[in-house]
Order: structure tokens, then sequence, then C-alpha cells
């Protein structure tokens, strides 16, 4: 239940200079140096604000905001509005005025929220929930309205990253996959990217060099590069029976019967999206410039047209060898620190980014 600021001393050491007790047990926090303004979420739904002296060696309470009914998730602090954005289990998402305190407005989410974002430009809040959607919704003074819901994920969102620059929403899941929603240049586009073997946990971009950098449960950490002109995967179809070779699959009895044949498992291929038996999908192959750095299941006649050129991956692995729980990218310095459940943190150098 401590808040503790840590200065770095001439010996190099840290050194605790504020202990401070909080009622309840805390969940998250969101520091602003500019204003030395520090927010930190409690277990009990409230969030207490405080400030910094500039000697950082006393805090004090400013004040504290009934924000939700349970467990503080996430805070944002933006310093252009004035604004404090937060999520909690409730399933609610909530922003307060930093200078009243008062709460200017609410939005029930369809789950407990995990993932948070906001683009001060157009006052877009973007909300990742368990249920695997992220709601996007639009937030005026004292009122907000839903802009609409992306549905990718088959499993929750866990990590939501923004870039303002270019306008791209990424979302990271527990179902291993990362989606890169195109809100800006091409509205309406979603790039999936697959490259993780457990759930993704943190997600940070790096703007300077075009670069996403995922982290994952397994300690997997991938760069991906998104300077290239990656394309749309393309949606499922549906079919009765094999688009190759017109075999039935196994719930098409008609033409089981008509056929005399029996029914065949459904498969699709991930380059063109048909439906197709295992005879007529028997090959593998990875196909960066559509997120698939792992080799996935294609047909036979478009792993035939696939190239070594468009086989060329586009992203790069490391082992950090620890859950990573979260990510954070330092632009001046060039380090990469990441977070684990082992209660250790890492740094990476530079190089990390340049492999």
């Amino acid at each position: 239940r401590t808040v503790r600021v840590w200065l770095k001393r001439d010996s190099g050491q840290y050194w605790p200079s504020i202990y401070h007790a909080m009622p309840s047990p805390c969940s998250c926090m969101s520091f602003n140096p500019e204003t030395r303004r520090l927010s930190i979420g409690l277990d009990n739904g409230t969030i207490s604000e405080f400030i910094l002296s500039e000697d950082y060696n006393k805090m004090t309470l400013v004040k504290s905001y009934q924000a939700h009914q349970s467990r503080v998730m996430m805070i944002l602090f933006v310093l252009e509005m004035e604004w404090v954005l937060s999520t909690g289990q409730d399933k609610h998402f909530t922003w307060h005025c930093s200078e009243s305190g008062q709460r200017l407005g609410g939005y029930r989410t369809s789950a407990g929220a995990c993932g948070l974002q906001f683009d001060v430009e157009t006052r877009h809040v973007f909300v990742g929930d368990h249920s695997g959607q992220v709601t996007i919704l639009k937030l005026e003074q004292e009122s907000c309205s839903l802009v609409t819901t992306f549905k990718g994920h088959t499993g929750g969102v866990t990590a939501l990253c923004w870039d303002p620059i270019q306008r791209v929403l990424f979302s990271g899941s527990s179902d291993h996959s990362i989606i890169m929603w195109d809100i800006g240049g091409r509205k309406g586009t979603a790039i999936e990217l697959q490259g993780h073997n457990d759930k993704v946990q943190s997600l940070s971009y790096a703007h300077h060099t075009r670069q996403l950098i995922s982290c994952g449960a397994d300690g997997g950490i991938v760069v991906w590069n998104m300077d290239v002109e990656r394309q749309e995967t393309p949606e499922w179809l549906d079919s009765d029976s094999c688009q190759k070779c017109d075999q039935p699959f196994f719930w098409n009895f008609k033409q089981m019967w008509d056929s005399k044949k029996i029914g065949l498992r459904q498969h699709h291929c991930r380059k063109c999206g048909k439906a197709v038996c295992g005879k007529c999908s028997s090959k593998r192959s990875s196909i960066p410039l559509m997120g698939f750095e792992f080799e996935v299941r294609v047909c036979d006649s478009c792993h035939e047209s696939i190239t070594d050129e468009e086989r060329a991956p586009t992203a790069t692995f490391h082992d950090s060898k620890h859950n990573i729980v979260h990510v954070h990218f330092d632009a001046t310095r060039g380090w990469l620190l990441t977070s684990g459940t082992d209660k250790v943190i890492k740094v990476g150098a530079r190089r990390l980014l340049l492999a």
C-alpha cells in the first residue's frame, strides 16, 4: 500500500526520498514530468492525485476521484485537456477534470478493459477489453459518443499502442496475435501480425524508425518493420465443399450421398482465404508481408505463387528469457526496458532495433 520515490545520488545509487502509505493497495499509476503530477489508481476504485515538489522530497495530495466501483486498471493524464482518463474492473471507462475534480462522463464496456490510448488531436479514446474488441469513443467536455467497435481478436485485448503520426492503432491479444488498424491512411484496413507463441503482453512503438516492439508471455521480443507495404489478411470464405477439388466437407451430407464419398475436414488458405481440404493445402509457407512470420497453411496453388522475396522476414526475434508483462522504449538513449513476472527488470541496447 506504499508509494515510494527514489532519487539517484552522486554515488550512482538510488535512495528513497518519499515513503507514502495509501488507504488501499495501488494498482496503477501515471506520472507527468512537466507538472510533476502523480495519479495513482487503487484497488478500491479511487484515483489519488499528488503534486511532487521540485526536489522530489515531498508529495502533496491534491484531490481524490471516486472513479470506479472496483480496482482501477489503467490511468492516462492528458495535459492538453486537463483530463484524467481511467478504466476499471467494473467495466467502465471514465474521465474527470483534473482542475475541478469533477466527473465529466463515462461509458460501460462489454467486458473489463485492459487497454487505453488517447489521441489529443481528435479527442478519440481507444479502449480494449477482455472480450477481444476495441471501442473507439469521441470525447467532448461533458459527453462522449460511440464512433465504432473493432472486432478482430479471438481472445481478450491485452495491450494497445497508438501512433498519432501515421494514425495507426496496434492491439495485442491473448490469441497470440497483433492487429494493425489503419485509421488514417486506409480507413478500415486491418493487418494481422503473427509472431508470438503465447499471449502478447505489451506493445511499444519507435516512431523514428517505424518499428513496433511486441513482447509476449513466452519471453519473446519481436521487432516489426512497419515501414513496408503490408497486405491485409483475406476473410475466410464459406463453402460446403473444397474450392479446389470440389470434395464435400463432412457436414455436406447431400453431396456425400450423391458422390458416395466420405466428407473431409475444412481448412483455409491463409493467403487467398479459400475453403480447402487437407490434400489441397498440404504445403506451409511464411508470408511476412501478410504478417505471418511463421509458416502457415496455404493451398498448393498459392504456395507455388509465393516467391523467395515474398518470404523474406520483416521482423526480428529475440529471447528475453523471462515472462514479460511490460515494455518501455526510451528513444533518446535507445534503451528497451522490460519487466517480468520473475520480478526482474532488463535493459536492451540499441542494437536490438537495428538487428
